[in-house]
């Protein structure tokens, strides 16, 4: 493998092999299909159905029930696929898969029918398994003796899912909600078809590396490694931890599949109360138990040092759940907000100083990109020139439907934003605030992980405040308002200047802070405390008229104020314990 490796470093783009450019593209069709996708389905479900454009019309209760259970699956489905192709398939072949189901997801959403929608969000779910994991691992696998240059290709390889999530909300939600749903959908599959493509005609650019596993080099490994580790491997799987795995994600999975059951088609999987609970809520409690208890008994027969900081990783991780919770509310209840409550039409000059600012934020990104394609292709075309074609005849469909929205919009004597446009706003933010925060972390002033942990959930409660400011004069009960749009753009400041203080830091914390032996275990417990802070998104988001009706607008945003913050001075105050328990890991 390692000649495969050194072949990658023959043909460089920017610096790095040119392989991680294939990566890059297609990451960036799969995050275009996927953003592009997940911003209409709120504004889908819940749109009237008598109207130039309409939707399904749920109460937004259900929407963001059913949201919030599919964004949930989405960070447990990738423990299973990198399992699979860790052991089976290899990872080339496990991209190559999840991509073409998730376009098959894709095509079945844009046929607009319940089971259609529902048979899509499950191939959606199954592919991201596949995808999401083992296209970073191809990434790791290539760099591989060269970790000085890691840092700087996932950090190429990050642009790339902005860039994605950017276009793909911007000309999806264009299409949606302008010429009808099934064009946003059925865009979103074309793209995702067209980034399998590319990647599978380069494959061969990547020779052994991500391929399946070699069975007996692996059986080799594993022996040495167990001589080499039998004094420190004392803390095996024992059958009881086992069974409270079973039990605890048998709990979790049912109400994550009851509660929108329940909601929007009156199926009840749990039909019993038990203290006063539901079936639905007493599973899911019973379930959290029996994980802390198998969290608690495994981490308790760790040496000290090792069981102190996955104490710390447990910490940061039951902030990462609050934070998420709150986090998402982007792509449900602030969505929502951006279409019902926002002033969204501009006129004079307005209107064509915002019509210039779209057209720059739109075609510098994608000239810089093109520009990457090209020099990709002066490398690479004689080796992989039918992947080269198809990724231009994907650039080519994007700069046509990119001219023409900005054709469109400059033709009017007005503007009116589309809902989905707002969702742009932290993609473009990361890419511009990025590189400024990676510099104060390698700076002397660079703080702890308490400390940006802190920041992070702090600065999401901000956005909030200023959600909760700027709707406190909209009436109690109030279904539609017409707030300045400035106040939702500064929110999406915030909270991406929160996410950039919190979200990349995490695994890199998890990484330094778990033994390798036990990264496997860890990152899943990781992507669980996502997959819940999703759930809870949902849960929470999907509150939104009951607060309004009792309270008023100002009054739901405001609890996403409080809580993120008060848990923010929470995890500043746990500094000093959290620095000890760490032992000395920056």
């Amino acid at each position: 493998m390692s000649t495969d490796i050194e072949n990658l470093f023959k043909d460089k783009v920017l610096g790095h092999p040119a392989g991680l450019f294939i990566l890059f593209f297609t990451e960036m069709w799969e995050r275009f299909s996927f953003y592009g996708m997940r911003i209409l389905l709120v504004l889908f479900l819940t749109a009237p159905i008598i109207s130039d454009n309409p939707g399904w019309e749920w109460p937004r209760e259900h929407a963001l029930a059913l949201i919030g259970t599919y964004a949930s699956l989405l960070y447990l489905t990738p423990i299973i696929g990198g399992y699979i192709a860790d052991k089976y398939i290899g990872y080339k072949w496990a991209v190559v898969l999840g991509c073409l189901i998730m376009t098959l997801g894709h095509a079945s959403m844009a046929i607009e029918t319940p089971w259609s929608l529902y048979l899509g969000l499950a191939f959606l779910v199954i592919g991201t398994g596949f995808f999401k994991p083992n296209i970073t691992s191809i990434i790791s696998t290539m760099y591989k003796g060269k970790e000085s240059k890691k840092d700087g290709a996932y950090t190429i390889f990050y642009m790339g899912v902005n860039e994605g999530a950017f276009f793909g909300m911007m000309i999806c939600g264009y299409l949606a909600e302008n010429f009808g749903w099934s064009w946003g959908f059925g865009l979103a599959g074309i793209f995702m078809f067209l980034g399998m493509l590319q990647f599978w005609k380069a494959k061969d650019l990547f020779g052994t590396v991500g391929e399946k596993p070699n069975k007996d080099k692996s059986l080799e490994v594993q022996k040495n490694e167990t001589e080499k580790d039998v004094n420190i491997k004392l803390n095996p799987f024992t059958r009881l931890d086992y069974v409270l795995i079973v039990l605890s994600s048998l709990g979790g999975l049912l109400y994550l599949f009851n509660d929108p059951l329940e909601k929007i088609e009156g199926i009840n999987l749990l039909p019993f109360e038990l203290g006063g609970l539901s079936g639905s809520n007493a599973v899911v409690l019973v379930a959290l138990m029996l994980f802390l208890i198998l969290l608690v008994t495994r981490v308790s027969r760790y040496l000290p040092v090792v069981r102190d900081r996955i104490i710390a990783v447990s910490i940061f991780g039951l902030f990462t759940v609050f934070f998420f919770a709150a986090f998402e509310q982007s792509l449900g209840s602030m969505t929502l907000f951006a279409r019902d409550y926002t002033n969204r039409e501009l006129v004079g000059s307005s209107a064509m100083v915002f019509k210039i600012i779209d057209a720059l934020l739109t075609t510098i990104p994608l000239i810089i990109i093109t520009w990457v394609l090209y020099l990709l292709s002066k490398k690479t075309f004689n080796r992989i020139a039918v992947s080269n074609v198809i990724l231009a005849i994907a650039f080519i469909g994007i700069w046509g439907l990119v001219l023409y929205r900005l054709y469109d919009k400059f033709s009017q004597e007005g503007n009116q934003i589309e809902a989905s446009w707002f969702g742009i706003l932290n993609s473009f933010f990361i890419i511009t605030l990025a590189p400024l925060f990676s510099k104060w972390w390698e700076s002397k002033y660079n703080p702890s992980a308490a400390m940006k942990y802190g920041l992070g959930l702090i600065l999401l409660g901000l956005g909030f405040a200023i959600l909760a400011f700027g709707t406190k004069d909209i009436p109690q009960g109030a279904k539609t308002a017409s707030v300045s749009m400035i106040f939702l753009i500064l929110a999406y400041l915030l909270h991406t200047m929160g996410e950039l203080c919190l979200s990349p830091v995490g695994l890199s914390y998890l990484s330094k802070l778990v033994p390798a032996r036990m990264i496997g275990f860890m990152f899943g417990i990781w992507y669980l405390a996502i997959a819940i802070g999703q759930k809870a998104a949902g849960t929470m988001g999907g509150m939104i008229d009951k607060i309004t009706e009792q309270y008023s607008l100002s009054t739901f945003f405001l609890i996403f104020t409080l809580v993120p913050i008060g848990f923010g001075l929470v995890s500043i105050l746990l500094n000093p314990l959290l620095k000890k328990l760490m032992h000395g890991v920056r």
